[in-house]
């Protein structure tokens, strides 16, 4: 919550990309966890689950070694770690049951509607990061060098918020999560990220299929009547916003500069990869190799400013797709140990969503009134929504800026509910380890309880007399 709460401070602009003080919180927590462990001294993790947490190492580590510099090896190594290990371990390992995943879920609700509140402020006043010669793009906190951060931000807040109002949670707390999902469309929207708007779309779409398919068809017609309303009969929107929905459909007969940049960077990223199959080029090594893969095409660099920072050009670094960066720093080794292991988590999440599924659903403590879902489900779907949306999001965007430590408290939300909680099939499968190790201990007699005992225990019933053993006048009264 620490990190999450930092990441809501103002960030000075800086077009460096280094530490800000959420990284920094965050060595801190998994300084805290590793610590705890020591104490401990214990193994929290099945065999299972730490194969899939560590396997990305494994490719990170190849490109380590192979980076241009021992300095940009150490650099990318560590950041890696910190996104895809280590920070998500501590969460994993922090994290003690449903409730305190709860917790985090509105934490990041909180901080969702924290900076939507600022980025809609930018838009009305006139103080946000340029675009198209007006100071209008939501940003947040973040400033113009982090145009995603608050894209970002506000779409984790509106998957957790959808996820909590269709899970089993009281009325109150369900009804204020639809109030919080229906505030978090406006940031998102001025926020003109065409990625988040698919991954959001995306994701909350399969929240509401996972849900149950009658649900999801009432939530999309209702969802369709609104827009046709606001769009169509009042118009909402404004012709800036209304063109860069425009866009996503014209990216192929009429892309803007861009949408040609990052085609053009995609492809360098493909030109790096044949030739460096195996282990790519190194981290840290795509800005090297860029002139030498891209074509003309390629701008100087994107126009940043507004949101209290002078016009300048930042240097194109970095292909936005995490994938084709994988896949051109670390190779195929990296891309395979790296996806392989958000395959596992998203097939261990899906698998505890659908085992919660099955579980009838039970009645409120002390009420009796039935819930509307399994217990659980809440939790599932924020765990299926959060990895469904940067799965989608990683082929517009790739880690970079302050708010990529957000990603890795992510991953550990994630890699909690797939690997740790009871209805995880790696939880299932650490428990029957565990009980088939146990010793069968031998069967020993029963001492006999004592006669006061056993008699409280169990009322001792006096066979009756039959009817022909008992005089008239005893069957009468009897």
């Amino acid at each position: 919550m620490a990190v999450l709460a930092l990441l809501g401070l103002p960030i000075a602009p800086s077009g460096e990309g280094g530490a800000s003080i959420a990284d920094a919180m965050s060595g801190l927590v998994v300084l805290c966890c590793a610590v705890r462990l020591v104490r401990e001294r214990r193994r929290p993790l099945s065999p299972g689950a730490a194969v899939v947490l560590a396997l990305p190492v494994v490719g990170i580590a190849v490109a380590a070694a192979g980076a241009a510099s021992p300095g940009a090896g150490i650099t990318g190594l560590t950041r890696y770690l910190q996104i895809f290990v280590l920070v998500p371990a501590a969460v994993l390992l922090l994290v003690r049951d449903r409730r305190d995943f709860r917790l985090l879920a509105w934490s990041f609700v909180a901080l969702a509607l924290w900076q939507g509140a600022v980025g809609v402020h930018q838009y009305v006043t006139g103080t946000g990061a340029s675009y198209q010669g007006e100071d209008v793009r939501a940003v947040g906190t973040f400033g113009p060098t982090d145009v995603m951060g608050m894209a970002t931000v506000v779409a984790f807040g509106l998957v957790c918020a959808l996820a909590l109002a269709l899970g089993s949670g009281p009325v109150r707390q369900r009804t204020s999560a639809v109030v919080c999902a229906l505030a978090l469309l406006p940031p998102l929207a001025l926020s003109f990220s065409r990625g988040a708007w698919i991954a959001t779309a995306l994701a909350c779409g399969a929240q509401l299929t996972l849900a149950g398919l009658r649900r999801a068809v009432k939530v999309g017609a209702v969802v369709a009547a609104v827009s046709v309303i606001l769009v169509g009969g009042l118009g909402v929107g404004t012709a800036m916003l209304q063109e860069r929905v425009d866009s996503i459909t014209q990216v192929t007969d009429a892309p803007d500069q861009s949408v040609v940049d990052r085609y053009t960077m995609w492809a360098a990223a493909v030109d790096m990869w044949r030739n460096h199959p195996l282990t790519g080029v190194g981290l840290k090594g795509f800005p090297d190799h860029r002139d030498g893969h891209a074509s003309l095409a390629l701008s100087s660099g994107s126009d940043i400013g507004g949101a209290g920072t002078a016009y300048s050009k930042q240097p194109l670094l970095s292909p936005h797709n995490m994938y084709l960066l994988v896949l051109s720093e670390q190779g195929l080794i990296g891309l395979l140990a790296l996806t392989g292991s958000w395959l596992a988590l998203l097939v261990c999440a899906l698998r505890g969503l659908v085992r919660v599924r099955r579980t009838p659903p039970g009645a409120l403590a002390g009420r009796g009134r039935p819930v509307p879902a399994p217990s659980g489900l809440d939790c599932a779907l924020v765990a299926c929504g959060l990895l469904g949306w940067q799965l989608v999001d990683f082929v517009y965007a790739d880690i970079g800026g302050p708010s990529t430590v957000l990603t890795g408290v992510c991953f550990g939300l994630v890699a909690w509910w797939a690997l740790v909680d009871s209805a995880s099939p790696m939880s299932l499968a650490s428990e029957a380890a565990a009980s088939l190790a146990l010793p069968a201990s031998p069967a020993l007699p029963t001492p006999p309880a004592p006669l006061a005992s056993r008699a409280a225990a169990s009322p001792v019933s006096t066979p009756s007399p039959s009817p022909a053993a008992l005089s008239p006048e005893e069957a009468a009264t009897r």
